[in-house]
Parts: C-alpha cells; sequence; structure tokens
C-alpha cells in the first residue's frame, strides 16, 4: 500500500480530532465567549451539517481539479480557520470558521476517499478505506482526550492551535509524497456521475451506511448517561469507555479492512446481524456494569469493522462516478452522524430514560439490514 495512503489517514486524524473534541470544550468556550452551553452546542450541529452539504457539492465544485491541489486547499483552509478560530473572541465568528472547516473537512474526504481508492487495486478498496476511518477512530481514542487535556492545562484555544499545527503537517507531507502528475482524476462529467450515483443500487447503499453510522452514534453520543444514570457507575468510568470504544473502533477497522476485500458480501451481512444484535443484549443489559463495559468494547469493534464494507461497496458499484463517489459516501456518513443523536436525543425528551437511545440504535439497525436485503433482490434485477 503507497505511503502516502497512511499519511492521508494522518490528515483525517487531524480533521477528525476537531470535529469531535468540542464534546469536551464547550463549558470552556461558552464561559469564555459568554454564551450559554446550548448556545455553544451550535459550534457541533452546524459542523455537521457543513458536512452533510459539503461533501458532494465540493467534490463536484473541483472533479477538475488536480487531486493534489483540492486536497492541499481544503487542508489549508481548515488550518486557517483554526488559527483564526484560536484568536477570535467573538462567537459569531468562531461560528462561521467551524461551518467553513465544516466544509473544508468535507471536501477533504471526498476527494481523498477518491484518490485513496484510485491508487489501489479493486481487491485493496477496503484496506485503503480501512486507513482512512481509521484516522477517525484514533481521533476518537487518542485526538479528543489529548484536546480535552489541553483545554484544561492551557485552555480551549491550545487544542485549536494543536489542531492547526497538525493540519499544516499533513499539508507539508501530502505536498511532498503525492505527485501532481499522477493526481488529475477522470472527468465522466457531471451529469453522467450524477446519473450513475442515483442508480437504486447506490441509495440503497447510502442509506445502509446513514443508517449504520447513526445507530452508532446514537448510542455513543449518550453513553455518558448510559455509564452513569443507568450503569450506576463513578462519572471517572466516562472517559475510560469512551477509550474502549475507541479501541474497539481501532481493532474493528483493522481487521474488517482486511477481511472485507476477500468477502465484501459475507462481512456486510454478518457485520450488520452481529451489530443488531450486540445493541439488543446492551439494551437489555446496560444496568450490569460488566455487561456494559464489555459490550462498549464489543460494539465499537463491530460498527468501525462495518466502515470498510460499506465506504468500498459504493466504490464498487460507482465506476461511472470517479470524482462524486467519495463525496456521496462521506454526505451519507455524516447524515448518519446527524441522524442518530437527534432521534436519541427525542428518545430521552419523551421520558423513555437513557437506555432508549440504544433502541432506537436497533431500530436503525433493522431498517439497514432490511436495505441490505432490498439491495440483494435489486442486483438479481
Amino acid at each position: 500500500m503507497p505511503f502516502v495512503i497512511y499519511v492521508l489517514g494522518l490528515a483525517v486524524f487531524a480533521l477528525g480530532t476537531s470535529e469531535f473534541m468540542l464534546s469536551g470544550l464547550l463549558p470552556a468556550i461558552a464561559a469564555d465567549l459568554h454564551v450559554s452551553i446550548p448556545h455553544a452546542g451550535l459550534l457541533t450541529s452546524s459542523f455537521a451539517v457543513g458536512m452533510v452539504v459539503g461533501a458532494p457539492v465540493l467534490a463536484a465544485a473541483t472533479r477538475r481539479l488536480p487531486r493534489r491541489s483540492a486536497l492541499l486547499g481544503f487542508l489549508a483552509v481548515f488550518a486557517l480557520c483554526h488559527a483564526a478560530g484560536a484568536l477570535t473572541g467573538d462567537f459569531t465568528v468562531l461560528l462561521a470558521t467551524r461551518v467553513v472547516s465544516a466544509l473544508a473537512m468535507a471536501g477533504f474526504w471526498a476527494v481523498a476517499s477518491g484518490t485513496a481508492v484510485a491508487m489501489v487495486a479493486p481487491g485493496a478498496r477496503a484496506r485503503v478505506m480501512a486507513v482512512l476511518v481509521g484516522g477517525t477512530s484514533l481521533a476518537c481514542v487518542a485526538g479528543v482526550p489529548a484536546g480535552a487535556v489541553l483545554g484544561q492545562l492551557w485552555g480551549w484555544r491550545a487544542a485549536f492551535w494543536a489542531v492547526a499545527a497538525l493540519t499544516l503537517l499533513s499539508v507539508a507531507a501530502i505536498a511532498a509524497l503525492l505527485p501532481a502528475r499522477d493526481a488529475a482524476p477522470a472527468d465522466a462529467g457531471l451529469r453522467a456521475e450524477l446519473r450513475d450515483l442515483t442508480r437504486p443500487p447506490l441509495l440503497l447503499s447510502y442509506t445502509v451506511n446513514a443508517l449504520v453510522q447513526g445507530a452508532t452514534f446514537c448510542t455513543f453520543t449518550y453513553l455518558a448517561p448510559l455509564v452513569t444514570e443507568t450503569a450506576g457507575l463513578a462519572e471517572g468510568w466516562v472517559p475510560v469507555l469512551l477509550v474502549l470504544f475507541g479501541g474497539g473502533a481501532t481493532l474493528g477497522i483493522t481487521i474488517g479492512g482486511r477481511v472485507t476485500d476477500a468477502h465484501p458480501r459475507t462481512v456486510l451481512v454478518c457485520g450488520a446481524v452481529a451489530l443488531t444484535g450486540g445493541w439488543t443484549l446492551l439494551a437489555l443489559t446496560a444496568g450490569n456494569p460488566v455487561a456494559l463495559v464489555a459490550l462498549v468494547f464489543v460494539q465499537g469493534m463491530l460498527a468501525f469493522g462495518l466502515a470498510p464494507a460499506l465506504t468500498s461497496r459504493t466504490f464498487a458499484l460507482a465506476t461511472g462516478a470517479p470524482t462524486l463517489a467519495g463525496g456521496f459516501v462521506t454526505a451519507a456518513f455524516n447524515v448518519g452522524n446527524t441522524l442518530g443523536p437527534w432521534l436519541g436525543g427525542l428518545a430521552i425528551d419523551a421520558g423513555w430514560g437513557f437506555r432508549s437511545p440504544v433502541w432506537v440504535s436497533i431500530a436503525l439497525m433493522l431498517a439497514a439490514l432490511a436495505a441490505i436485503a432490498a439491495a440483494r433482490e435489486v442486483s438479481r434485477v
């Protein structure tokens, strides 16, 4: 596998750290910029919306640019936004930098995934996507806790400066290792690519991706109250379980990336069934601390172990859309990231308790299994 793919994974680590680190920084940001914590929460929701909208739009807008130029441009904008965010004392300005950062991250993800897949043989697509998605899981394991520590020691702005520095390091590495002459994608024409990407098999593929991610982040977002209120563990266990979930995710991506290339359909179907069973078991046993600890690791492994299968399947189907496929995959992923926590929050607000997001995850996975079955029927037609 080309070394530059691991460099792209490093960039994803920097971007993923920024996306998730605000969960530990919001109180400090709210106090410093004199806004309420719910108001500061707009920094998170606006980022998610920017990711969903930005991925397909920017993939289309930059499809004729050399991939190297597009990647470097997106990372440069991302780094500048974090520097501006670290310097500002105005919440509106910080909010604007988060929106632009999300657009840049979405564009980078869309182009990077297409670039990485194009650099290897079809039989290695899942392993390539495992490296990229692995950057996100490592961000959860290491980047987010590190950002929280920096925020506690030197203030929330230090975490923003650290992300900017890591992003610039990625810029230098990509500029040195990704040849410009090999970085221009084929242009199949925007209308032709959109026609290819809206075929029923691909629409079902996006749907499965969004539902699986929604199920994962529905429970993951509300893991803290599940740990403290439902299982009765002390607050000190929350970061331990977050790291445990991330450790399982990293292991799952590693295994999933290797196995998927050889058995893509088996991994997709069996993994989705196992993930559904795991959420069901967690919903039934969440009050047992031992079961909760074990299942958090297992579910992290299963959820992220499916990610290479979900993304590589889309690229395998989207052979007529070499530049836009990555944008649609990224948008589907982030639709799930937005939908799941929202539905979980509705369940909690309805008075169904902190175990209810796990039941929502089960419902989303059942819908994903139905979409997988529908995709199989469509492929037979």
